[in-house]
């Protein structure tokens, strides 16, 4: 519950504070005395856009701060989800500087307009869920019958399924648009993918058919030179290795005459072993060497493929045709699956329609049920506060499946029993809305723990026997409820469990706004002058001391 709201440098209020009651407080005074001002002060901390205009003095800052005393359980989720300290005290606080930037402050954090919104849902009924403005709306009208049922979890079942319901309808029409647009391409790439996979070459085929090639077109140069050179190192006449053994040798003769003798002869000796070596190689070589014509032309046909391949897909090397290969299949094969995943997912689509049709349907048996006795607790107490003639009836018409089951609620309303009954939006006057907002904030509150509630001048319109009935309305949801109530009617201002008197004064030339908590003698003679004037008669103060607890 709001404990205490200050006020700094706001509109006509230079500085005040005032203490609320936990139960029915009043405030009245004078039109244009500053009674609505408080509101709008008070709706600064809840997350409305601010007016620098709204500075009392251009010079300093505007300072709004709101005290509520609050369970943990209530606003645990949203101070968890936004990392912000949780204590039993709530301190919310908005400033206005005088260059017009606004700040706002939980508990001295700092925090964005959003978020202060969000918080106020949880704490202050003002221009929030049950504003009269939102009767005129269906979502509204849902939740207000909804919250007679107050049977939240069957509501939450059919909500986490229909959220699946939705993403299973997304992702199918993802996977439609997806199959659409890749069968386009299908049969290109597996064409693509058909001449690559008939192809099959293996990783570095192509290099290595490219380097036996070259080997097959020169073999008769390769023989004939390896031939000649085997030759001059082992058949000649005087064969080089013969020369370089008797070289050896003669070096080796010379051991007893040159100490460098012996080294040189072993290097020589190691020179004549690996020319051996040398030449056993390109004997092998030039067995190797073969004339193949049958393997030329497989060579030069397989070549002739891979070039062209290479070519065609912008690349140098077989292993990234062979990467271009991977990819291809990839595609065909997630295009080819594309067809198992839609059926899969419209089996489930079907069977998450067929659960959520029955959640639905059981939803809106619970609406229907309660729509009665709403209508007719609501049609009692419109005759109580002076709407004798009016009827309300809530309509609820089936349709296509929602976030909140199949009913488009519509709340009806005839002013003057003529039958015709036609949506609240378009026949019920301000006052008319004002009321019937209350009839139904009284019942929901019984059902609901509703935050503290605002009524500015609710009873606008109505006075004798139906203001006193408004009065007991109020006072009945007082004993669950925060109530703050701005009114010109004595006989609500007499249930209240604190009465605080809004005046204008004068201060260093200027007007401003003052508020104080009246007295019990101070409410009676206030309420009697509600009642008879500036100068209350006698038989005026005993009514008010009637009215007055």
């Amino acid at each position: 519950m709001l404990q205490k709201l200050t006020i700094k440098n706001y509109a006509i209020i230079e500085q005040l504070e005032v203490d609320f009651a936990g139960s029915l407080n009043v405030i009245t005074g004078e039109t244009g005395a500053g009674k609505s001002i408080l509101l709008g002060a008070l709706s600064l901390i809840l997350g409305e856009r601010a007016d620098p205009g709204v500075l009392h003095n251009k010079d300093n800052k505007c300072v709004i701060e709101g005290n509520f005393k609050v369970k943990k359980s209530q606003v645990a989720e949203f101070f968890q989800q936004h990392e912000l300290d949780l204590e039993d005290q709530l301190i919310i606080r908005r400033e206005i500087s005088t260059a017009g930037k606004s700040r706002a402050f939980i508990n001295d954090t700092p925090v964005n307009l959003s978020q202060l919104h969000e918080l106020s849902q949880y704490l202050v009924d003002l221009h929030q869920q049950f504003d009269t403005l939102e009767l005129e709306k269906s979502d509204f009208q849902r939740e207000v019958l909804d919250a007679l049922v107050n049977q939240p979890a069957p509501l939450q079942q059919y909500q986490q399924g229909y959220s699946r319901y939705v993403a299973v309808q997304r992702e199918l029409k993802q996977l439609h648009d997806l199959r659409n647009n890749a069968n386009k391409e299908l049969d290109y790439n597996k064409f693509l993918l058909d001449e690559l996979t008939e192809a099959n070459f293996i990783p570095n085929e192509i290099e290595e058919l490219d380097a036996e090639l070259k080997v097959l077109s020169h073999a008769e140069e390769i023989r004939n030179t390896l031939s000649r050179v085997y030759f001059q190192l082992k058949e000649d006449e005087q064969p080089l290795l013969q020369q370089l053994k008797q070289i050896q040798s003669s070096v080796q003769g010379l051991a007893n005459f040159h100490k460098d003798a012996p080294g040189i002869a072993a290097r020589l000796q190691s020179a004549y072993v690996e020319l051996q070596d040398i030449t056993s190689e390109i004997g092998h070589m030039n067995d190797q060497v073969q004339t193949d014509g049958a393997r030329l032309e497989h060579l030069n046909e397989r070549l002739s493929l891979g070039y062209r391949l290479l070519k065609k897909h912008a690349v140098q090397t077989t292993s990234e045709l062979l990467v271009i290969q991977e990819e291809l299949t990839v595609k065909v094969d997630g295009v080819l699956n594309l067809d198992e995943k839609l059926e899969g997912l419209e089996k489930e689509l079907e069977t998450l329609q067929g659960k959520l049709q029955a959640q639905a349907a059981a939803i809106t048996a619970a609406r229907e049920k309660a729509a009665l006795p709403f209508e007719k607790s609501v049609n009692a107490l419109l005759a109580q506060v002076g709407m004798p003639n009016a009827r309300l009836k809530a309509s609820i018409v089936k349709g296509a499946l929602n976030h909140f089951g199949q009913d488009t609620i519509e709340f009806l309303f005839d002013a003057n029993k003529s039958g015709n009954f036609a949506p609240i939006r378009k026949v019920a006057s301000g006052g008319e809305l004002s009321r019937l907002m209350l009839c139904i904030k009284s019942l929901v509150a019984q059902s609901v723990a509703l935050p503290t509630l605002i009524f500015d001048e609710i009873d606008t319109g109505i006075s004798g026997e139906a203001a006193r009935q408004v009065s007991f309305i109020m006072e009945g949801m007082a004993k669950g409820h925060q109530i703050i109530c701005i009114t010109h009617q004595p006989q609500i201002a007499g249930k209240a469990d604190a009465h605080y008197f809004v005046f204008k004064d004068m201060k260093s030339g200027k007007v401003t706004t003052n508020v104080r908590l009246l007295t019990r003698e101070e409410r009676i003679n206030h309420i009697a002058q509600m009642m008879s004037g500036e100068k209350p008669t006698a038989a005026a103060l005993e009514n008010a001391r009637e009215l007055v607890k």
